[in-house]
Protein backbone atom coordinates (compact mmCIF):
# COMPACT_ATOMS: atom_id res chain seq x y z
CA UNK A 1 0.00 0.00 0.00
CA UNK A 2 2.36 2.54 0.91
CA UNK A 3 4.00 2.22 -2.98
CA UNK A 4 1.02 2.48 -4.54
CA UNK A 5 -0.17 5.77 -2.22
CA UNK A 6 3.42 7.24 -3.05
CA UNK A 7 2.37 6.74 -7.13
CA UNK A 8 -0.55 8.05 -7.00
CA UNK A 9 0.78 11.50 -4.93
CA UNK A 10 3.90 11.69 -7.42
CA UNK A 11 2.59 10.36 -10.92
CA UNK A 12 1.75 13.94 -12.85
CA UNK A 13 -0.61 12.48 -15.24
CA UNK A 14 -2.94 9.05 -15.05
CA UNK A 15 -1.86 6.38 -12.89
CA UNK A 16 -2.09 2.87 -14.50
CA UNK A 17 -0.75 -0.61 -13.16
CA UNK A 18 1.16 -0.50 -16.02
CA UNK A 19 2.92 2.74 -15.27
CA UNK A 20 3.77 1.81 -11.67
CA UNK A 21 5.68 -1.30 -12.93
CA UNK A 22 7.35 0.40 -15.49
CA UNK A 23 8.94 2.91 -12.76
CA UNK A 24 9.52 0.38 -10.15
CA UNK A 25 10.39 -2.84 -12.29
CA UNK A 26 8.10 -4.89 -10.91
CA UNK A 27 5.62 -6.87 -12.92
CA UNK A 28 2.29 -5.38 -13.77
CA UNK A 29 0.45 -8.61 -12.46
CA UNK A 30 2.02 -8.31 -9.25
CA UNK A 31 0.58 -4.60 -8.93
CA UNK A 32 -3.16 -5.85 -10.18
CA UNK A 33 -3.30 -8.53 -7.40
CA UNK A 34 -2.22 -5.69 -4.65
CA UNK A 35 -5.16 -3.46 -6.16
CA UNK A 36 -7.54 -6.41 -5.90
CA UNK A 37 -6.64 -8.82 -3.32
CA UNK A 38 -6.58 -6.27 -0.21
CA UNK A 39 -10.30 -5.91 1.93
CA UNK A 40 -9.89 -2.18 3.84
CA UNK A 41 -12.49 -0.96 5.68
CA UNK A 42 -13.75 2.55 6.74
CA UNK A 43 -12.47 2.03 10.61
CA UNK A 44 -9.15 1.13 8.96
CA UNK A 45 -9.15 5.03 7.38
CA UNK A 46 -10.45 6.58 11.01
CA UNK A 47 -7.42 4.83 12.72
CA UNK A 48 -4.96 6.51 10.26
CA UNK A 49 -6.67 9.46 11.25
CA UNK A 50 -7.55 9.39 14.68
CA UNK A 51 -3.60 9.83 16.00
CA UNK A 52 -3.80 12.95 14.49
CA UNK A 53 -7.01 14.76 16.11
CA UNK A 54 -8.87 15.62 19.37
CA UNK A 55 -11.91 13.34 19.45
CA UNK A 56 -13.76 15.74 21.15
CA UNK A 57 -15.43 19.16 20.75
CA UNK A 58 -14.89 19.22 17.17
CA UNK A 59 -17.39 19.94 14.24
CA UNK A 60 -18.47 16.81 11.80
CA UNK A 61 -19.16 17.82 8.28
CA UNK A 62 -21.22 15.07 5.93
CA UNK A 63 -20.70 16.04 2.54
CA UNK A 64 -20.48 14.25 -0.93
CA UNK A 65 -19.26 14.43 -4.06
CA UNK A 66 -18.76 12.56 -7.85
CA UNK A 67 -16.19 11.04 -8.95
CA UNK A 68 -16.49 11.76 -12.79
CA UNK A 69 -16.01 8.82 -14.89
CA UNK A 70 -17.93 10.03 -18.47
CA UNK A 71 -15.63 7.04 -20.48
CA UNK A 72 -16.08 4.38 -18.04
CA UNK A 73 -17.90 0.96 -19.12
CA UNK A 74 -18.11 -1.80 -16.98
CA UNK A 75 -16.77 -0.53 -14.55
CA UNK A 76 -18.30 -1.80 -10.48
CA UNK A 77 -19.98 1.23 -8.73
CA UNK A 78 -20.42 3.87 -11.72
CA UNK A 79 -23.81 5.28 -12.04
CA UNK A 80 -25.90 8.30 -13.08
CA UNK A 81 -25.62 10.90 -9.67
CA UNK A 82 -26.48 14.43 -9.54
CA UNK A 83 -23.20 16.65 -9.22
CA UNK A 84 -23.04 20.34 -7.88
CA UNK A 85 -20.20 21.07 -10.50
CA UNK A 86 -21.55 20.38 -13.73
CA UNK A 87 -24.91 21.59 -12.31
CA UNK A 88 -26.74 18.08 -13.71
CA UNK A 89 -26.57 14.35 -13.35
CA UNK A 90 -23.52 12.60 -14.57
CA UNK A 91 -21.62 9.26 -14.68
CA UNK A 92 -19.51 8.24 -11.52
CA UNK A 93 -18.57 7.19 -8.51
CA UNK A 94 -20.56 8.94 -5.64
CA UNK A 95 -17.96 9.17 -2.55
CA UNK A 96 -19.73 10.25 0.70
CA UNK A 97 -17.72 11.54 3.42
CA UNK A 98 -17.17 12.36 7.55
CA UNK A 99 -14.79 14.99 7.71
CA UNK A 100 -14.25 16.17 10.87
CA UNK A 101 -12.50 19.34 12.50
CA UNK A 102 -10.98 19.97 15.92
CA UNK A 103 -10.52 22.33 18.07
CA UNK A 104 -7.36 22.70 17.10
CA UNK A 105 -7.98 23.35 13.82
CA UNK A 106 -6.84 19.61 12.71
CA UNK A 107 -8.76 18.35 9.97
CA UNK A 108 -9.20 14.73 8.36
CA UNK A 109 -11.47 12.42 6.40
CA UNK A 110 -12.86 9.73 9.49
CA UNK A 111 -15.47 7.93 7.98
CA UNK A 112 -16.46 7.28 4.08
CA UNK A 113 -18.96 5.20 2.05
CA UNK A 114 -19.19 4.56 -1.37
CA UNK A 115 -22.44 4.89 -2.90
CA UNK A 116 -23.69 1.30 -3.92
CA UNK A 117 -27.54 1.43 -5.04
CA UNK A 118 -27.32 -2.64 -5.08
CA UNK A 119 -27.67 -1.88 -1.08
CA UNK A 120 -30.82 -0.13 -1.44
CA UNK A 121 -29.73 3.06 0.29
CA UNK A 122 -29.93 6.33 0.50
CA UNK A 123 -27.09 8.94 1.16
CA UNK A 124 -29.12 9.48 4.07
CA UNK A 125 -29.08 6.03 5.17
CA UNK A 126 -25.23 6.34 4.84
CA UNK A 127 -24.98 9.07 6.58
CA UNK A 128 -27.02 7.79 9.66
CA UNK A 129 -25.00 4.36 9.73
CA UNK A 130 -21.41 6.59 9.59
CA UNK A 131 -22.61 8.60 12.43
CA UNK A 132 -23.23 5.50 14.46
CA UNK A 133 -20.02 4.35 13.37
CA UNK A 134 -18.20 7.04 14.46
CA UNK A 135 -19.26 7.74 17.67
CA UNK A 136 -18.96 3.90 18.23
CA UNK A 137 -15.07 4.94 17.63
CA UNK A 138 -15.13 7.21 20.13
CA UNK A 139 -15.72 10.24 18.52
CA UNK A 140 -17.82 13.23 20.47
CA UNK A 141 -18.45 16.01 17.90
CA UNK A 142 -19.73 19.72 19.18
CA UNK A 143 -21.42 20.12 16.30
CA UNK A 144 -22.57 18.24 13.56
CA UNK A 145 -22.85 20.36 9.56
CA UNK A 146 -24.14 19.43 6.41
CA UNK A 147 -25.64 20.75 2.84
CA UNK A 148 -29.27 21.20 2.69
CA UNK A 149 -29.09 17.35 1.07
CA UNK A 150 -28.63 15.84 4.62
CA UNK A 151 -31.10 18.61 6.44
CA UNK A 152 -33.83 16.23 6.11
CA UNK A 153 -36.19 16.35 9.34
CA UNK A 154 -35.51 12.66 10.11
CA UNK A 155 -32.10 13.48 10.09
CA UNK A 156 -32.56 16.29 12.14
CA UNK A 157 -34.28 14.90 14.86
CA UNK A 158 -31.77 11.33 15.12
CA UNK A 159 -29.03 14.27 16.14
CA UNK A 160 -31.06 15.53 18.20
CA UNK A 161 -32.02 12.46 19.97
CA UNK A 162 -28.41 11.44 20.25
CA UNK A 163 -28.05 14.53 22.34
CA UNK A 164 -25.95 16.51 19.11
CA UNK A 165 -26.07 19.90 17.75
CA UNK A 166 -25.86 20.66 14.29
CA UNK A 167 -25.84 23.09 11.68
CA UNK A 168 -27.37 22.61 8.27
CA UNK A 169 -28.26 24.64 5.00
CA UNK A 170 -32.18 24.65 4.42
CA UNK A 171 -33.67 24.91 1.39
CA UNK A 172 -35.49 28.20 0.23
CA UNK A 173 -38.81 27.20 0.80
CA UNK A 174 -38.03 25.28 4.30
CA UNK A 175 -41.51 26.67 6.47
CA UNK A 176 -40.75 28.28 9.65
CA UNK A 177 -42.44 29.85 12.19
CA UNK A 178 -42.42 33.06 14.38
CA UNK A 179 -46.18 32.76 15.61
CA UNK A 180 -47.84 29.56 16.32
CA UNK A 181 -49.36 27.63 12.98
CA UNK A 182 -48.44 30.62 10.83
CA UNK A 183 -45.86 29.68 8.51
CA UNK A 184 -43.77 31.42 6.32
CA UNK A 185 -40.69 30.03 3.53
CA UNK A 186 -37.62 30.64 5.28
CA UNK A 187 -36.89 33.54 2.45
CA UNK A 188 -39.47 35.57 3.75
CA UNK A 189 -37.96 36.08 6.58
CA UNK A 190 -36.16 39.10 7.42
CA UNK A 191 -33.17 37.72 9.61
CA UNK A 192 -31.04 39.71 11.28
CA UNK A 193 -27.09 39.63 11.51
CA UNK A 194 -26.98 37.45 14.80
CA UNK A 195 -29.60 34.94 13.86
CA UNK A 196 -33.44 34.32 14.70
CA UNK A 197 -34.80 32.23 16.65
CA UNK A 198 -37.57 30.55 14.99
CA UNK A 199 -39.73 27.34 14.68
CA UNK A 200 -38.41 24.66 12.17
CA UNK A 201 -41.77 23.03 11.16
CA UNK A 202 -41.98 19.45 12.22
CA UNK A 203 -39.07 19.70 14.56
CA UNK A 204 -38.69 22.35 17.09
CA UNK A 205 -36.89 25.83 17.73
CA UNK A 206 -33.77 26.71 15.52
CA UNK A 207 -31.71 30.03 15.24
CA UNK A 208 -31.63 30.73 11.67
CA UNK A 209 -29.04 32.38 9.90
CA UNK A 210 -28.45 33.79 6.15
CA UNK A 211 -25.26 34.20 4.22
CA UNK A 212 -24.87 35.76 0.18
CA UNK A 213 -22.39 34.28 -1.77
CA UNK A 214 -22.41 35.31 -5.29
CA UNK A 215 -26.24 37.52 -4.70
CA UNK A 216 -27.94 34.25 -3.60
CA UNK A 217 -28.92 33.62 -0.50
CA UNK A 218 -28.37 31.11 1.86
CA UNK A 219 -30.30 29.80 4.73
CA UNK A 220 -29.23 27.76 7.73
CA UNK A 221 -30.60 26.46 10.75
CA UNK A 222 -28.43 26.00 14.12
CA UNK A 223 -29.89 24.08 16.85
CA UNK A 224 -27.68 23.14 20.35
CA UNK A 225 -28.83 19.88 22.32
CA UNK A 226 -29.22 22.70 25.30
CA UNK A 227 -31.95 24.85 23.73
CA UNK A 228 -31.87 27.70 26.96
CA UNK A 229 -28.37 28.06 25.16
CA UNK A 230 -29.83 29.07 21.59
CA UNK A 231 -30.81 32.67 22.36
CA UNK A 232 -26.85 33.22 22.92
CA UNK A 233 -25.53 31.97 19.81
CA UNK A 234 -24.30 34.95 17.48
CA UNK A 235 -22.84 35.42 14.19
CA UNK A 236 -19.35 34.71 15.18
CA UNK A 237 -20.32 31.11 16.65
CA UNK A 238 -21.85 30.67 13.58
CA UNK A 239 -19.18 31.55 11.15
CA UNK A 240 -16.74 29.62 13.15
CA UNK A 241 -18.84 26.79 12.29
CA UNK A 242 -19.57 27.46 8.86
CA UNK A 243 -15.65 28.47 8.56
CA UNK A 244 -15.05 24.73 9.92
CA UNK A 245 -17.92 22.94 7.10
CA UNK A 246 -15.77 24.49 4.29
CA UNK A 247 -12.91 22.21 4.65
CA UNK A 248 -14.76 19.49 3.71
CA UNK A 249 -15.09 21.13 0.35
CA UNK A 250 -11.15 22.35 0.42
CA UNK A 251 -10.86 17.96 1.11
CA UNK A 252 -12.74 17.16 -2.13
CA UNK A 253 -10.56 19.39 -4.13
CA UNK A 254 -7.49 18.44 -3.03
CA UNK A 255 -8.21 14.37 -3.47
CA UNK A 256 -9.21 15.04 -7.00
CA UNK A 257 -6.59 17.55 -8.00
CA UNK A 258 -3.72 15.50 -5.71
CA UNK A 259 -4.43 12.17 -4.67
CA UNK A 260 -6.09 10.98 -7.89
CA UNK A 261 -8.69 9.90 -7.01
CA UNK A 262 -10.59 10.23 -9.75
CA UNK A 263 -8.25 8.02 -11.71
CA UNK A 264 -8.72 4.22 -11.29
CA UNK A 265 -8.31 2.16 -14.06
CA UNK A 266 -9.49 -1.50 -12.81
CA UNK A 267 -13.57 -2.68 -13.42
CA UNK A 268 -13.62 -4.59 -10.58
CA UNK A 269 -15.29 -3.33 -7.36
CA UNK A 270 -12.10 -4.50 -5.58
CA UNK A 271 -10.13 -2.81 -7.17
CA UNK A 272 -12.06 0.36 -7.40
CA UNK A 273 -12.57 0.18 -3.39
CA UNK A 274 -8.77 -0.44 -3.01
CA UNK A 275 -7.78 2.50 -5.29
CA UNK A 276 -10.24 4.69 -3.74
CA UNK A 277 -8.94 4.15 0.24
CA UNK A 278 -5.13 4.52 -1.13
CA UNK A 279 -5.95 7.96 -2.56
CA UNK A 280 -7.67 8.58 1.11
CA UNK A 281 -4.95 7.33 2.55
CA UNK A 282 -2.54 9.30 0.66
CA UNK A 283 -4.68 12.59 1.34
CA UNK A 284 -4.29 11.46 5.33
CA UNK A 285 -0.30 11.36 4.53
CA UNK A 286 -0.43 14.98 3.21
CA UNK A 287 -2.16 16.52 6.51
CA UNK A 288 -0.16 14.41 8.52
CA UNK A 289 3.13 16.40 6.63
CA UNK A 290 1.11 19.60 7.07
CA UNK A 291 0.64 19.15 10.68
CA UNK A 292 3.79 18.13 11.29
CA UNK A 293 4.98 22.07 9.06
CA UNK A 294 7.02 19.23 6.69
CA UNK A 295 4.84 20.92 4.14
CA UNK A 296 2.74 24.11 3.91
CA UNK A 297 -0.39 22.78 2.28
CA UNK A 298 -1.42 19.76 0.45
CA UNK A 299 -0.74 21.05 -2.96
CA UNK A 300 3.02 21.86 -2.14
CA UNK A 301 4.86 18.19 -3.40
CA UNK A 302 2.68 17.71 -6.67
CA UNK A 303 3.71 21.27 -7.45
CA UNK A 304 7.34 21.18 -6.89
CA UNK A 305 8.14 17.95 -7.06
CA UNK A 306 9.64 18.18 -10.78
CA UNK A 307 11.20 21.71 -10.08
CA UNK A 308 15.33 20.43 -10.36
CA UNK A 309 14.19 17.99 -13.20
CA UNK A 310 12.59 21.00 -15.61
CA UNK A 311 15.32 23.27 -14.58
CA UNK A 312 17.61 21.02 -15.27
CA UNK A 313 16.28 19.89 -18.89
CA UNK A 314 15.80 23.81 -19.43
CA UNK A 315 19.48 24.40 -19.22
CA UNK A 316 20.83 21.38 -21.19
CA UNK A 317 17.95 21.92 -23.71
CA UNK A 318 18.90 25.65 -24.37
CA UNK A 319 22.37 25.14 -25.10
CA UNK A 320 21.15 23.07 -28.27
CA UNK A 321 19.11 26.15 -29.43
CA UNK A 322 20.44 29.42 -28.93
CA UNK A 323 22.12 28.68 -32.44
CA UNK A 324 18.69 29.21 -33.64
CA UNK A 325 17.32 31.77 -31.64
CA UNK A 326 18.69 35.03 -29.95
CA UNK A 327 18.94 35.35 -26.43
CA UNK A 328 16.89 37.79 -24.32
CA UNK A 329 19.18 40.95 -23.63
CA UNK A 330 18.20 42.98 -20.59
CA UNK A 331 15.91 46.42 -21.82
CA UNK A 332 16.97 49.71 -21.44
CA UNK A 333 15.02 52.98 -21.15
CA UNK A 334 14.89 54.79 -23.61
Amino acid sequence: MPLYISFLLSEPHYPSACRLAKLMNISHDSVNRFILRENYTPEDLFNQSKSQLALDGGVLSVDDSVLDKPYSHKMALVSHFWSGKHHRSVKGINLITLYYTDRKDHHLPVNYRIYDKSEGKTKNDYFLDMLDEVIEWGLIPAFVTGDSWYSGINNLKALRNKGLSFMFALKSNRRISLKKNVFMHIQSLDIPEDGQRVWLREFGFIKAFRTTLKNEHRHYALYIADETQLHDIKRSSFTDIHDKHWKIEQYHRAIKQVCHIEHSQVRAESGVRNHIFAALSGYIHLQKMCLSELISNTYEIHRDLFNSVISQFIKTSATTIKELIPEFKPSYNA
